[in-house]
């Protein structure tokens, strides 16, 4: 099966990932993040180009002009002008103050995705910081420090202000980490792997906690995640068409060049990879009285389709925002320092929130397909619930159901975070994107989904087996070998048993990409 459908943002991944602020990519990020043995350092003359920019901001400190943020306060104070013996003071006030945030700490890998992203974009000549402040992050980084960031707090602008914060309280020497799975001390923890608490320079500190970077790294990690659903979902939705013997004809290339949505175009292809030579369609070719499938089988490219350029979408915003300047105020070539907005996230909160859609829109299918595999009116001859005994036994009556009150959890999750904003900070930051809330809701979607397609695949393949000696399709057939190759084992369902671990163990598998099509051979 073909690889994986967004190689432009794919790069092999390595042990050691150097940043420069112009090469990052989704992959590289994920690949870093959830591999703590993974060394993030910079490319050679990074670092150079940046204390050229600091030394700008040198310059026009000197020069005694009023800077934003450099000698000013923040927000709604910055018609405040700060003495220049207070500067460095200023700067610690701006972090401890915005360490807001409460709530459940941000995983792990979400913590290390945010500093090898606040890394990358600091690097930036457009930063003005020194590269020591570089030098200590990726010092937290690669000590295996991971900072209590809790999740909530941030409405996207500017930047995802409260987590950011919490991470630059860690370099300070105060706040806390995680260790394993616990909170402690963050100054043990410096003390521990022998890092002195960073002092922030002015503009150091309105630089490290102006960005994106806590939502972008979330969907960052997401689109990854939701590619491999994506890609197993299609699996699963071949596996159901063969065990409700469904036709193919829909799939038939003609029809989607007809309509050449790429996301369409794709999905039919790579059904009609894992139908072909299939025993289970010619058995029924001949003499189905059926003209048309229902729609959930019938239009699964045009519905995963357009999940498909929902992820390709999101994928593409977050390429961009990986490598751009999301800090402010913002140093030039010519010395100019200029106050914008670069930090608002409506383009990653509204990537944030098509993915929620998507991944809705994709387990409501994959739903459908299960409650046509269990109810005996619509599976085209599969005993009730999909049990040898119904009546007795209730088969998978509960995983239907289960499956349903997932989508309609994540339906109510659906409703776009972008467009609910609360002007903040008295009135100076009056339209907000609320990309944090986007991205948590969008986490918990995505984890729906995982579930309902693995409610899907526990069906699908039980459909398969009540029809063998019927064989189907060759890369459904793999599909299937890895469902009952699972350890520990998810067998065919005799008597009932509860589904709850099959689930979970199927779950924890799509997630590892144990059924993504491209793994097979």
């Amino acid at each position: 099966m073909r690889a994986g459908m967004f190689g432009q943002f794919r790069q092999m991944p390595t042990d050691t990932l150097l940043l420069d602020g112009n090469s990052l990519t989704v992959p590289a990020v994920v690949h870093a993040a959830r591999n703590p043995a993974c060394r993030v350092g910079v490319q050679p003359g990074a670092l150079a180009a940046l204390a050229a920019s600091r030394s700008r901001v040198e310059r026009a400190l000197a020069s005694g002009q009023t800077i934003y943020g450099i000698n000013t306060g923040f927000g709604k104070l910055a018609n405040v002008r700060i003495a220049p013996a207070d500067l460095e003071r200023l700067q610690v006030n701006l972090i401890r103050s915005h360490a807001a945030g409460v709530g459940a700490p941000l995983p792990p890998d979400v913590v290390r995705g945010l500093m090898i992203l606040r890394a990358n974009v600091l690097l930036r000549p457009t930063s003005g910081v020194r590269p020591a402040l570089v030098e200590a992050l990726l010092g937290l980084l690669n000590a295996g420090i991971v900072p209590l960031v809790p999740e909530q707090g941030s409405v996207g602008a500017s930047g995802d202000l409260a987590p950011l914060s919490h991470v630059a309280l860690v370099l300070m020497g105060e706040g806390e980490v995680l260790e394993a799975g616990r909170r402690a001390p963050a100054a043990a923890a410096l003390a521990a792997a022998g890092l002195a608490p960073y002092r922030f320079a002015p503009k150091e500190g309105l630089a490290f906690i102006n960005g994106t970077q806590a939502q972008t790294a979330m969907l960052a990690l997401m689109i990854h995640d939701a590619e491999v659903l994506w890609r197993s979902a299609v699996g699963a939705a071949a596996m159901s068409l063969e065990a409700l013997r469904g036709t193919p004809t829909p799939l038939d290339e003609r029809i989607h060049a007809a309509r050449p949505h790429a996301g369409q175009i794709e999905t039919a292809r790579l059904m009609r990879e894992l139908l072909t030579d299939s025993a289970i369609r010619e058995s029924h070719r001949d003499d189905d009285p059926r003209v048309q499938d229902a729609y959930s089988l019938r239009c699964t490219p045009q519905v995963l389709g357009a999940v498909w350029d929902a992820i390709a979408f999101a994928a593409r915003t977050t390429a961009v925002e990986l490598n751009a300047s999301t800090d402010n105020p913002l140093v030039f070539d010519n010395g100019d320092v200029l106050s914008g907005g670069n930090f608002h996230g409506q383009p990653v909160a509204q990537a944030l929130d098509f993915l929620a859609v998507a991944v809705t829109t994709l387990q409501a299918i994959s739903e459908r397909r299960v409650e046509r595999l269990v109810n005996p009116d619509l599976s085209q001859g599969l005993p009730a619930f999909l049990t040898s005994d119904p009546g007795l036994s209730s088969g998978y009556m509960m995983v239907q159901i289960t499956a349903a009150a997932l989508v309609a959890e994540s339906r109510t999750l659906a409703h776009p975070a972008s467009i609910g904003s609360i002007p903040t900070d008295a009135n100076q930051e009056d339209f907000v994107p609320m990309g944090m809330g986007a991205a948590y809701k969008a986490r918990r979607i995505l984890d729906n989904a995982v579930h309902v397609v693995a409610t899907e695949l526990l069906c699908a393949g039980q459909g398969l087996d009540l029809l063998r000696p019927l064989t189907p399709g060759r890369g459904v057939g793999l599909l299937h070998d890895r469902l009952r190759g699972l350890r520990p084992a998810v067998p065919p369902l005799a008597e009932d048993r509860p589904p709850a671990p099959d689930l979970a163990r199927l779950a924890e598998a799509i997630r590892a990409g144990v059924f993504d099509p491209a793994t097979l051979a």
